[in-house]
């Protein structure tokens, strides 16, 4: 089993290469060339309600995030049936929506797994195994500069926080943080 280990900022963020529904093209994070970053948006699946939302907000915020240099990118642990389907039934038309994420990939961005626990609120069976919440902003070298992390689907970053948030940091040339790896090297620096 692959230990969860996060992923510090400032470091290469981990390989990226998927299929985006419902067409089969190819995503990889390292051949992405935004402005200033791309968003990656992991969503735990068609199974659930909060995804729906947080990711039919993220349609509709799309040209802004485009206007600040900002590629975006949602993904899950789907399969290419249950990505297509979700992004028809949500209406995600302009959403790129990666399916098969694989739980070893997931772990390697640091991010919790849960096991299926039965048909949810909307009445869509959960997965055996499926990825919960993440969200991350890599820059353009291929680099981790921010990272939000969850063991649970409620309480995600607001979109319009993250919106703000890249004004500032592109205005302030703002260092990613986050970036010690051992308390020891921490207080070394010091």
């Amino acid at each position: 089993m692959t230990d969860i280990r996060p992923v510090l900022p400032r470091t290469t963020a981990p390989t990226l290469n998927l299929r985006l529904a419902p067409d089969g093209s190819a995503f990889s994070l390292h051949a992405e060339r935004p402005r200033q970053f791309t968003l990656v948006v992991v969503y735990r699946g068609m199974h659930c309600p909060i995804c729906k939302v947080q990711l039919r907000d993220l349609e509709g915020r799309l040209d802004a995030f485009a206007e600040k240099g900002v590629g975006v990118t949602a993904l899950s642990t789907d399969s290419e049936e249950r990505a297509t389907r979700a992004k028809t039934e949500w209406s995600l038309p302009r959403l790129r929506l990666g399916h098969g994420f694989s739980p070893t990939s997931a772990r390697e961005w640091g991010l919790f797994l849960s096991t299926g626990r039965g048909v949810t609120s909307i009445g869509v069976e959960e997965p055996a195994l499926f990825a919960e919440p993440g969200l991350f902003l890599v820059r353009p070298d291929g680099t981790l500069y921010f990272s939000s992390v969850q063991t649970m689907p409620f309480a995600r970053p607001a979109l319009a926080d993250i919106l703000g948030a890249i004004d500032f940091v592109v205005a302030k040339d703002y260092p990613a943080r986050g970036e010690v790896a051992t308390i020891e090297d921490g207080l070394a620096a010091f």
